[in-house]
């Protein structure tokens, strides 16, 4: 679930902030950063489907409440209760790796106001009138539903998006790419899928990827600035005036570049490049693109880079 792209992202963050300083406590600071950022990326995993359950117990609170208020209309007596009758939603409070998982890290949305907002915008959504009129619904069309609130309701919510960033500062870079993956979790689950939540990592070789990258670079810093320097056209780039940010990101490159032999060059050359784009300035893409394509003809020819 925590993919490699997810992975870079974070360990260039980390990176960046440890090498301003190079000291121990920064260091340490940045390699504890490292793996609580990782653990927050698989606790929005489940935060995710947590708050789909809360949003449906909320409606159903509302519905409750207005049953019982002073003069109910025949509407508040006899609502349409597809919504919260859902039957993924019933499915997921069930479910026994989300059970577990917030039992050990207890997650509620219940009493956020951020959350009130959601929902309100969930039920004046056509997504929920369609919804709700449907003439019948199953498994599969209650949880395809939900994948459509997320996708093009919650996830595209300026409000949302704004809230998430308040309650982790891992979690607005997560965002999108953890987004991704409760999408095709549900969509998976609705094509008739087992209903297990992702392990966090694919396999022992993800799992190990960020630490391993992070200290190629702490370790090897001298020698792949050298590399990098040596690679720039100084006819079109100044050295000395090359932003950090796109240091940082060159020397993870090279440092994925020269120690993973499995991983096709494309896309390590790719996978900065877009970095490059999102945290860099208007000419990092460019800049980052030119150097990457020197340095691994270099270290090509240099047999530095071995690819399987």
């Amino acid at each position: 679930m925590i993919n490699r792209v997810l992975i870079r992202t974070k360990v260039v963050q980390l990176l960046y902030s440890y090498l301003l300083t190079k000291d121990e406590t920064s260091l340490k600071d940045a390699r504890e950063s490292l793996n609580r950022s990782l653990d927050e990326g698989y606790l929005l995993y489940h935060a995710i489907f947590a708050m789909i359950i809360d949003l449906t117990s909320m409606q159903d609170l509302k519905l409750d409440y207005a049953k019982n208020k002073y003069l109910p209309s025949e509407e508040d007596l006899n609502p349409n209760i597809r919504f919260v009758d859902n039957e993924f939603v019933k499915s997921l409070v069930k479910n026994i790796d989300l059970k577990n998982y917030l039992k050990d890290y207890p997650i509620s949305w219940k009493d956020e106001v951020a959350m009130h907002i959601i929902l309100n915008r969930i039920t004046s959504s056509q997504l929920y009138e369609d919804y709700m009129n449907l003439s019948a619904s199953d498994y599969a069309t209650d949880a395809l539903f939900w994948r459509d609130v997320l996708r093009k309701i919650v996830f595209e919510d300026d409000d949302f998006v704004e809230f998430i960033e308040s309650k982790s500062i891992f979690w607005n870079d997560d965002l999108p790419t953890v987004g991704a993956f409760v999408c095709k979790t549900i969509k998976k689950w609705a094509e008739g899928g087992k209903q297990e939540l992702l392990p966090m990592y694919k396999d022992k070789e993800d799992s190990e990827f960020a630490a391993e990258l992070f200290n190629y670079v702490v370790v090897n810093h001298a020698e792949y600035d050298e590399l990098i320097n040596s690679c720039i056209n100084t006819e079109s780039w100044d050295i000395n005036r090359v932003a950090f940010m796109d240091r940082v990101i060159l020397l993870t490159a090279v440092a994925e570049f020269m120690n993973y032999p499995k991983v096709p060059s494309s896309v390590t050359l790719n996978e900065y490049i877009e970095l490059a784009k999102e945290y860099g300035s208007p000419k990092s893409g460019i800049f980052v693109n030119g150097v990457l394509d020197a340095l691994f003809k270099k270290l090509k020819s240099l047999k530095n880079i071995i690819k399987e």
